[in-house]
């Protein structure tokens, strides 16, 4: 038997959970057993290749897991969930202001929310290159465990809450008044690469938290890093609700399913030691790098 680390076991018992609750909502089930056994054969494999390339392959299963929610999208909506959750946004972004106070900057803010919004995409890798240049290589499975807790829990709950985001549940209600070139490109890849199935929780908002979390908890001794990916979850939390991404209620949502991954972290911790690249008990891996 291969020799998993933890965060691979974590990812392997997400997609085996997905597999079994397929049957209650998709029609064809089965590819969610076969993506289970494809991802628990990758890691399998994943023994062999270099320690470099398997820090990478959590990132892999992911956006596995991202794409594979969409099977999860429902054939008929009565969008009772929507019309309760915009309340709360009008109620933030109108009666106490918070687009006016974004779009008084012009276009400035909303282009920098817009930024922000895209760059989730790369927060896992910025994260493992800030983990390389503080000399914690070592503690790569301990960041993807922290990591994969909080955004497979957000993706984990997608099958409970069809929902379609406020952009397209509600067309043309409550958008922003400033377009922008990130705007457009946000547009661009959330009508292709989207998916469809639920925005509840923001997996936007868990996976920058989750992030923040597993870096204050491996980096003690550089803990600005860990709290401005924390600042950066609250813009992007902001974005999500100003740009029509998500509900306010999401990101909320989003916030608390990242608090999985320090409870993740608790327990690896108290399994393996210290974070400190001191123990590999549970990481699969002789250490050397």
């Amino acid at each position: 038997m291969p020799r998993l680390r933890s965060s691979e076991w974590l990812a392997i018992a997400y997609f085996v959970y997905v597999a079994a609750v397929a049957p209650f909502y998709i029609r064809t089930p089965w590819r969610a057993a076969v993506m289970a056994a494809g991802i628990a054969a990758l890691f399998a494999l994943s023994t062999r290749f270099r320690p470099e390339v398997r820090d990478f392959l959590p990132l892999a299963a992911a956006f596995a897991a991202y794409r594979e929610m969409n099977w999860f999208t429902p054939a008929v909506r009565d969008y009772h969930l929507e019309r309760a959750w915009v309340v709360w946004d009008r109620l933030v972004l109108d009666h106490y202001g918070l687009r006016a106070a974004i779009e008084s900057t012009g276009r400035v803010a909303p282009e920098f929310l817009e930024l922000c919004y895209v760059l989730v995409y790369g927060i896992a890798p910025l994260a493992l290159w800030a983990l390389y240049e503080n000399g914690r290589g070592k503690q790569t499975n301990h960041f993807w465990v922290g990591y994969l807790a909080g955004t497979l829990g957000a993706y984990a709950c997608f099958p409970y809450f069809p929902s379609e985001p406020p952009r397209t549940a509600f067309p043309g209600a409550d958008m922003p008044h400033v377009e922008t070139a990130m705007r457009a490109v946000n547009m661009t890849i959330s009508g292709g690469y989207g998916i469809h199935s639920s925005v509840f929780p923001s997996a936007h908002v868990s996976s920058a938290f989750s992030a923040a979390w597993a870096l204050l908890a491996i980096l003690p001794h550089k803990r600005w890093i860990g709290w401005s990916f924390a600042a950066y979850g609250v813009i992007v939390a902001v974005a999500t609700v100003y740009g029509r991404y998500h509900f306010a209620v999401d990101a909320v949502a989003g916030l608390a399913v990242s608090l999985l991954a320090m409870f993740a972290m608790y327990l690896l911790k108290g399994s393996s030691g210290k974070l400190d690249g001191s123990s590999r008990k549970l990481d699969g891996s002789s250490g050397k790098r």
